[in-house]
């Protein structure tokens, strides 16, 4: 809706009102529209179409009730994905055409409301209702979400990497004079499960003998904010980390050093483990290569040359065995993990108001379903697919205008967690990136802290479990963990498919100030 071109169109066959009324199911995937004759045509794109195959003999059986016959044109092409059209009037009793190959009842439309068989009409929200909906939560004050400021009697140093435990129980960050902090939250009353949340203090863990785990600065570059990097086991019991010198290996329990390798130049910018040894590690250096190491053996077995600035993200797939990259160049690069060559590669799109092509820290994270790529850059998030094209993407603009800072997936997939360098956070829709919730910093951060200088997310967290909670590591120190208030089930309250949005196409603006778009290729 914001702007004027047309994205497609379906014949209608006639029969409409002037004004006919609109309503879109709750995934976004069937339109209703009001006809002249008191029917109801229906436009159902390929997951609608899917959805009526699916409820079609269900649906069939219970609509005997119903008279005129149900049409099925051929589908079209669009912006929208397949459109076809599906048309039928409610009245008392279902005929079924022989040139209709997919029959198809509008039981599943709200059960015909109720299955009334005469003037059925769409609900249509009353005002208050529709604010209420489409309105997405600005949320300015502490009393409206829960947040808790980990407790660090620790010298404060920013915050430049951060991770929960896969087991949700701890949270660990690295700053950037090279410690490594790790909290873990102890079973009580207020949280019985053990795991991280906002309403129980955690412990600043350190073992008995007071152990500090740093990593090793002696070869790392003196005056220079080095890229640190950091990863954890899938059994949380070691962690691999660098801070621009060597790469360590700690024992989670005792804080000691196992072994450390890769002694710098280059440096270390990036690790990751492989998805199904972790006796195998992908590094990404300083010099832009990627080194992929057995650290069994402590042995290189292969070097992956094409990035032409320092390795700033990967990402393995496991289903389609392919490594992803990305770079302070705002390339993409897609490796074959079996031989290790080259499938793929190509810069990041420039949003409007940016030159390409675009350079700085780009990261990439999978989506739980293999296929799917989160690309960060401070101008965009995006959604690429295995072949590296854009499927959809969001750049910063009005409410949220500062450059993106870090980005991750929830848990589940559905959601994207966003800082932004002013200190704000937005928390998207991840099929298609409108805004669900937008948070001021002084939802979280005191008064007395923001009032003495600008302190942002440097990084956001993930909880791996609960896909409500995410922990942000800020510019000057400070771990938050955050959820929604106990008044709200889950950020934003109603979601953009709850209000009928279709996936990739922009809402306007009147209804929600932060569309997404479909980049043009």
């Amino acid at each position: 809706m914001d702007n004027t071109n047309m994205l497609t169109y379906s014949d209608g066959d006639g029969g409409l009102p002037a004004s006919p009324r609109l309503r879109f199911n709750k995934e976004g995937s069937l339109l209703a529209v009001t006809t002249s004759d008191n029917g109801i045509k229906v436009l159902a794109n390929g997951d609608g179409q899917r959805l009526l195959r699916m409820h079609e003999n269900r649906a069939f059986d219970g609509a005997r009730g119903l008279s005129e016959s149900v049409n099925v044109k051929p589908s079209i092409g669009g912006a929208l994905g397949q459109i076809g059209n599906a048309s039928a009037s409610a009245s008392p009793m279902l005929e079924r055409s022989e040139r209709v190959q997919q029959p198809m009842s509008l039981g599943i439309m709200a059960s015909m409301e109720n299955s009334r068989t005469s003037d059925v009409k769409p609900r249509i929200l009353d005002n208050t209702e529709k604010n209420k909906s489409w309105k997405f939560p600005d949320i300015a004050e502490s009393t409206q979400l829960k947040t808790l400021k980990l407790p660090d009697p620790l010298a404060a140093s920013k915050v430049v990497r951060l991770i929960y435990t896969n087991s949700g129980l701890a949270v660990l960050a690295l700053a950037s004079n090279a410690v490594h902090k790790l909290w873990k939250w102890q079973r009580n009353e207020r949280n019985p499960s053990g795991k991280s949340c906002a309403a129980s203090v955690p412990q600043l863990w350190q073992p008995t003998n007071g152990a500090l785990m740093s990593n090793d600065l002696s070869d790392a570059k003196q005056g220079e904010d080095s890229v640190a990097c950091i990863a954890l086991s899938k059994n949380d019991s070691y962690v691999m980390s660098a801070s621009g010198g060597k790469v360590s290996l700690f024992n989670m329990m005792t804080f000691k050093v196992m072994t450390t390798f890769m002694p710098p130049p280059p440096a270390a910018t990036y690790l990751a483990f492989h998805p199904q040894d972790n006796n195998i590690i992908a590094i990404g250096m300083e010099d832009s290569t990627i080194q992929i190491y057995n650290v069994r053996v402590d042995e290189v077995k292969t070097k992956l040359k094409g990035h032409q600035k320092r390795i700033s993200g990967l990402a393995f797939s496991q289903s389609l065995n392919i490594l992803v990259s990305s770079g302070a160049d705002a390339q993409l690069f897609i490796w074959s993990i079996d031989g290790w060559e080259k499938k793929k590669s190509r810069p990041i799109q420039a949003p409007p108001g940016h030159s390409a092509p675009l350079v700085g820290e780009t990261r990439v994270q999978f989506h739980n379903n293999q296929s799917h790529v989160l690309v960060v850059h401070e101008s965009q998030i995006a959604v690429y697919d295995a072949q590296l094209e854009c499927l959809r993407w969001w750049y910063p603009r009005e409410s949220l205008s500062a450059p993106i800072s870090s980005a991750i997936y929830s848990c589940d997939g559905l959601s994207i967690f966003t800082g932004f360098c002013d200190g704000a956070v937005g928390i998207f829709d991840a099929e298609n990136m409108t805004l669900r919730c937008r948070i001021a910093p002084s939802a979280y951060i005191p008064s007395s802290v923001s009032s003495n200088g600008n302190s942002f997310p440097v990084v956001i967290a993930a909880h791996p479990s609960d896909q409500n909670q995410f922990a942000l590591g800020m510019s000057d120190g400070a771990v938050h963990v955050i959820e929604p208030s106990d008044a709200e089930t889950k950020w934003g309250g109603s979601t953009a498919q709850d209000n009928g949005v279709l996936p990739s196409i922009p809402s306007s603006s009147a209804l929600n100030s932060q569309p997404s778009e479909t980049p043009s290729r």
